[in-house]
């Protein structure tokens, strides 16, 4: 079909295609507006490991070399602590000490969706899984791009809860880290100690003490340090107004997606009907209608 002619048609059904540009912002503007906002907050980390005064710095027998201990990618005590971050774990305790399970059912129960789940006999009841759900889907952890520091977000419909699950979280993956290099410090401790007091070579006993000196200062450094895992940046905070989703952006982009799925729709019907075959104009009767209804007459 030429342009020219696929351009007459579509002015031709201008009325249809602007009732159908509205038809369609209307209830995509309403559901836009009655989407429940979130706030988000925020905190910025970076690995420990990032400091010449780092843990690891202070668990070292010997003095730093360049390039050793230090090491500024998220794997070792950072990774783990970021894969804490999202571990069923934190779900858990976000379920025992916070409201997440009573909010996940009010929500599950309220609106249309709720009345629907109820008509089907459907779960309303949140649990453990719901909530490791909701953990995956509103909590993120985004690095830099030229810096080795970390965004945490969390997305709550209540401001305070989001602040308070987000120092919940981060307090878990730390403690996390400590428990974990302080019980095998510990255990290192308890098998050296258990292996001096049946060695009696005194070239095994001397290698023995270097080894539980290491490792006592390891428990030392651990129990008195206070970041081990990761360097607050940023501490948590949290926005004064919910920026989640942002609607005058998605209201722009469906003023502008609208009009032009309306405009693709005719243009296509233009092009199914092929080209050389008129256009009926709006009301128009057939002539076949015409003839039988004098006929009639």
């Amino acid at each position: 079909m030429p342009l020219d002619e696929l351009l007459r048609g579509i002015w031709r059904w201008r009325w249809p295609v602007l009732l159908a540009t509205v038809l369609t912002l209307a209830p995509g503007a309403a559901l836009i507006l009655a989407w429940p906002r979130h706030y988000v907050a925020q905190a910025m980390v970076a690995p420990a490991e990032t400091s010449g005064v780092a843990t690891s710095t202070l668990m070292a027998p010997g003095p730093l070399l360049q390039g050793g201990l230090l090491d500024n990618r998220p794997s070792g005590n950072f990774g783990i602590y970021l894969d804490a971050l999202r571990a069923p774990e934190a779900a858990a305790m976000l379920a025992r000490d916070t409201g997440l399970l009573a909010s996940l059912t009010e929500w599950r129960g309220a609106g249309p969706m709720g009345a629907l789940r109820r008509l089907l006999g459907w779960r309303i009841e949140a649990d453990l899984d719901d909530a490791g759900v909701w953990l995956d889907g509103r909590f993120a952890a985004t690095q830099g791009i030229a810096t080795t520091t970390v965004t945490l977000t969390l997305e709550h419909r209540e401001r305070e809860a989001a602040l308070d699950m987000l120092r919940r979280l981060h307090a878990l993956a730390e403690a996390k880290v400590r428990t974990d290099l302080l019980g095998q410090a510990r255990q290192r401790i308890a098998a050296i100690e258990a292996r001096l007091a049946v060695e009696r070579d005194l070239y095994q006993r001397g290698a023995l003490y270097e080894l539980l000196t290491a490792q006592q200062r390891v428990a030392l450094v651990v129990s008195a340090d206070e970041a081990v895992a990761v360097r607050m940046v940023s501490a948590p905070m949290v926005e004064i107004r919910p920026s989640l989703p942002n609607r005058p952006l998605l209201l722009v982009l469906l003023a502008v997606a609208a009009p032009l799925a309306s405009l693709l729709g005719a243009a296509c019907l233009l092009l199914l009907r092929g080209p050389g075959r008129p256009w009926p104009q709006p009301y128009e009767v057939p002539a076949g209608m015409r003839r039988l209804g004098a006929e009639a007459d």
